[in-house]
């Protein structure tokens, strides 16, 4: 197989010399363009000028290659995260951010290539423990996010991206765990009436994890501008 890479679908910097580049990672059933609003209120921050400003669609998404012959797992796609960062040729402090699934993407990146990343934000983490996904109601709570992806594509959950992404992914046992011992500064921003991403567990996590930082504001699950002002504010203080 020729080496995976992600399609970029957006790369900006205000200035000649960034100081930082930050990268964005969408969930499942999405694309890059979840970000399009986010990025279109970055760049016009006079602040965040020196900011290099770059998406991609994940395998099997948007722009990126699909094919019946991709496991849609963590080894994938984070090889083809990694070749794609590479191919960016960054040579400023890197920051993942990632929205829904992208949270276990980039965590799990930030945990197997540390020394590539400086900080994380992730956008509506689902941060399910084992207890969850072996709870005999967890099934009618997946049911009801296929559901409501359903409404919007009939068939995208029919697809090998989205179920093979949903079994080797989201439904991962080591995802809490890899949060849980992430060594690097970590920022999980959530709304408040969000019914997918489990927050009940985000005290116990804060308590392990003196790295991570939780900020609620109000909405569902979906990256509201109410989310990315406060990833404007993280970004302003990290350029300080």
């Amino acid at each position: 197989m020729n080496k995976l890479t992600l399609a970029k679908t957006h790369d900006f910097a205000g200035s000649d010399e960034p100081k930082l580049t930050v990268v964005f990672i969408h969930g499942i059933a999405s694309d890059s363009s979840a970000f399009s609003k986010s990025i279109a209120h970055f760049e016009a921050m006079k602040s965040l000028k020196d900011v290099r400003f770059i998406t991609f669609d994940l395998l099997g998404s948007g722009k990126s290659k699909k094919s019946d012959e991709f496991n849609y797992d963590y080894d994938e796609q984070l090889s083809a995260l990694k070749n794609s960062l590479e191919e960016a040729k960054i040579n400023t402090p890197l920051i993942l951010v990632g929205h829904s699934l992208g949270t276990f993407i980039v965590t799990r990146f930030a945990s197997k290539y540390a020394g590539m990343v400086s900080k994380l934000i992730l956008i509506s983490a689902p941060v399910y423990t084992k207890e969850d996904l072996n709870n005999p109601a967890f099934p009618l709570a997946l049911k009801a996010f296929e559901d409501a992806v359903s409404i919007k594509d009939r068939n995208i959950v029919k697809e090998k991206s989205f179920i093979n992404s949903m079994k080797n992914i989201v439904l991962d046992e080591k995802n809490y765990d890899t949060l849980s011992k992430i060594n690097l500064p970590t920022t999980i921003i959530y709304g408040d009436i969000d019914q997918i991403i489990a927050s009940y567990n985000y005290p116990t996590l804060k308590k392990q994890n003196p790295n991570i930082k939780v900020h609620k504001t109000v909405g569902r699950h979906g990256v509201s501008h109410e989310k990315y002002y406060l990833i404007g504010e993280i970004l302003e203080k990290e350029l300080k």
